[in-house]
C-alpha cells in the first residue's frame, strides 16, 4: 500500500479486523441529538458569534446565514453518507483516512483537534460577558478558564449521564431564544428589505453600505455558527444501531440548529429599536433584550446564555476527547503516550485521560489568547474540514470505500460539488480579508502531513492501521440494521424515507 493509499472498504457487516467496543453503547437517537445540539449550542452562536456578523454586514447577516444553511444541508448529506459508512469515534479523520488516504487522515485529525480546542476557548470565554449582567466585576477570561476545567471534569462521566445534563441545559438555552424571537416579532420596526441590505456602522455611528464580497466572507463565520451537527458521528460508538441512526441524528441536528439561530436573528434585526445602535453595540443582544424587555429580563436571559455556554463546553469537550482517544487507539503516538491517551475507565466507559488533556489544553489557550484571535484561527480550519469531507464523499463513491453505507445522499453528486465550489469562493474572500485564517489552516495540515511521513509512515505496519468500526450488538434489533436489510436513503426536503 502506498503512503497515502485509501484503506480497503470495510465490509457492511463489520467483519474483519475491528476495533474493540470499549465505550458505553447506551445512547438512543434522541440522546445523540441532545449532545450534538449542545455541541452546536445555538444560543451561544446567537449571543457570541452572530454579533460579529451583525457588526460587519448588518441586516445582510440574514443572507450570510441563509447561504450557510444551504451549505449546511449539502454538508449534512456528505456527513450522513460517510458517517453511516464509518460510524467511528474519530469523526472526520476516520472518513478521510479510509477514503483519501492515511496521510490526509492524520493531517485532518491534527487540524481538527486544534480547531476543537480553540472552539472550546471561544465558547467558554463568552461566559463572563453574560455572567457580568448578573454579577458585577466578573472577569471573563478567568471565568472562562474555570468553566473549561469544570466542564472537563463533567465530561468524563458516563455518556448517558452527559446526555441528560446537556439535554436539561439545552431546554434553558432554547427558552432564551424563544424570548428573543417573541420580543422581536411583536416589536417589528423596519421592513423585510432590511435583511437584504449590507451595512456597517461608521466611526460617527452612521450606517454605511458595504459590498456583497464582505457578506460572502461572513458566510464562513455563519458556517462556524451552525457547525456541530456533524458531531453526531463522534458519539457513534456510543449510539445504538449507529450505522442506521447517525444520518438521522445529523439531519435533525442541522434542521433544529438553523431554525434556532436564523429565526431569532431575523426577529432581532426587524424588531430592534435602532438598527444603528444594534450593529454598533459591542453586546447587541443584551442591548436588544434590555431595550425591549427591561434589565431584569436581560439578567435572566444572560444567566440562561451562561448556562448554554457551559453546556456547549461540556459537549465539545466530549467530542474533542473522543477524537483524541480515537487517534491514540489508532496508535498515532509512541507506545506509552498512545496507551495513556487511549485509556477507557472500566466503570464510566469514557476516555478519561484524553478528555482531561483536551480540557487542560483548552484552559491554557483560553488563558493566554484573546477571543478575537481564537475566532480568526478557527475560521478557515472549518472551511478546510468541510472541503475534505466533501472530497471524501466524492472519492468514496468513486473508489467504492463507502459502498456499504446505510445512507445514500440524494441528488448525487450535487451536494459535495456545490460545497467545494461555494467554499472555494469563501476561501478566496477570507484570503482577501484576513489571509492568516487560511495560513493557519494550511499550516496545521502541513504539520500533520509532516508528522505522518516522518513518524507514522515508516511504522505503517503497526500504526495508523484503520480497522473497521466496532461490532454494534444493537444493529440486529431492527429490520434494516447494519447487519441486514437494504440501504437507507433520506430525503429531507420531501420529509420521507425510502429503502432500496
Amino acid at each position: 500500500m502506498s503512503a497515502d493509499q485509501p484503506a480497503a472498504a470495510p465490509p457492511a457487516g463489520g467483519g474483519g479486523h475491528q476495533y474493540t467496543q470499549e465505550l458505553s453503547r447506551s445512547l438512543t437517537l434522541r440522546g445523540n441529538v441532545l449532545i450534538t445540539l449542545s455541541s452546536v449550542t445555538p444560543a451561544s452562536s446567537v449571543f457570541i458569534i452572530i454579533p460579529a456578523v451583525l457588526a460587519a454586514v448588518g441586516g445582510a447577516s440574514f443572507i450570510a446565514f441563509v447561504a450557510a444553511a444551504i451549505v449546511g444541508i449539502f454538508m449534512a448529506f456528505c456527513y450522513g453518507e460517510l458517517s453511516s459508512a464509518f460510524p467511528i469515534a474519530g469523526g472526520e479523520y476516520s472518513f478521510a483516512a479510509r477514503v483519501l488516504g492515511k496521510g490526509t487522515g492524520f493531517a485532518l485529525f491534527l487540524m481538527n483537534t486544534l480547531s476543537l480546542i480553540l472552539i472550546i476557548g471561544v465558547i467558554a470565554l463568552g461566559t463572563g460577558q453574560y455572567l457580568s449582567a448578573a454579577v458585577s466585576g466578573t472577569n471573563s477570561k478567568w471565568v472562562g478558564v474555570g468553566v473549561i476545567v469544570a466542564c472537563a471534569v463533567v465530561a468524563v462521566l458516563n455518556i448517558k449521564t452527559n446526555a441528560w445534563v446537556t439535554g436539561t441545559f439545552l431546554v434553558l438555552e432554547m427558552a432564551a431564544l424563544v424570548v428573543l424571537t417573541v420580543l422581536g416579532f411583536i416589536h417589528v420596526s423596519r421592513p423585510v428589505s432590511t435583511l437584504f441590505h449590507a451595512q456597517a456602522a461608521g466611526s460617527n455611528g452612521v450606517l454605511t453600505s458595504v459590498g456583497l464580497g464582505l457578506v460572502a466572507a461572513q458566510t464562513a463565520t455563519a458556517i462556524f455558527a451552525y457547525n456541530g451537527y456533524g458531531a453526531a458521528v463522534y458519539f457513534s460508538e456510543e449510539t445504538r444501531n449507529a450505522a442506521r441512526h447517525i444520518a438521522r441524528a445529523i439531519m435533525w441536528s442541522l434542521a433544529i440548529t438553523v431554525a434556532a439561530e436564523l429565526i431569532p436573528m431575523t426577529a432581532v434585526l426587524l424588531g430592534a429599536p435602532s438598527l444603528g445602535k444594534l450593529i454598533s453595540n459591542p453586546a447587541p443582544m443584551e442591548y436588544f433584550v434590555t431595550a425591549r424587555g427591561g434589565s431584569t429580563l436581560n439578567t435572566i436571559v444572560s444567566l440562561a446564555i451562561a448556562l448554554a455556554i457551559i453546556n456547549a463546553t461540556v459537549a465539545i469537550t466530549l467530542q474533542a476527547g473522543r477524537t483524541l482517544y480515537s487517534s491514540a487507539r489508532d496508535r498515532a503516538y509512541p507506545g506509552p503516550v498512545s496507551k495513556t491517551l487511549g485509556y477507557v475507565h472500566p466503570k464510566l466507559q469514557t476516555p478519561v485521560v484524553a478528555t482531561l488533556v483536551v480540557g487542560g489544553a483548552a484552559a491554557v489557550v483560553a488563558s493566554i489568547v484573546p477571543i478575537g484571535s481564537l475566532i480568526t484561527a478557527t475560521g478557515a480550519t472549518l472551511v478546510a474540514l468541510y472541503v475534505i469531507v466533501a472530497l471524501s464523499a466524492i472519492v468514496g463513491r468513486r473508489n467504492g470505500t463507502t459502498a456499504h453505507a446505510r445512507y445514500k445522499m440524494p441528488w448525487w453528486p450535487l451536494a459535495p460539488v456545490a460545497v467545494i465550489l461555494t467554499l472555494g469562493y469563501v476561501t478566496y474572500q477570507l484570503w482577501k480579508g484576513n489571509p492568516w485564517q487560511v495560513i493557519i489552516a494550511a499550516g496545521a495540515l502541513a504539520v500533520g502531513y509532516l508528522y505522518y511521513y516522518a513518524y507514522l509512515y515508516p511504522r505503517r505496519e503497526t500504526r495508523w492501521t484503520m480497522p473497521s468500526a466496532p461490532h454494534d450488538e444493537h444493529a440486529v434489533d431492527e429490520p434494516g440494521g447494519i447487519l441486514m436489510g437494504p440501504a437507507l436513503e433520506i430525503h429531507p426536503v420531501g420529509g420521507h424515507e425510502t429503502e432500496k
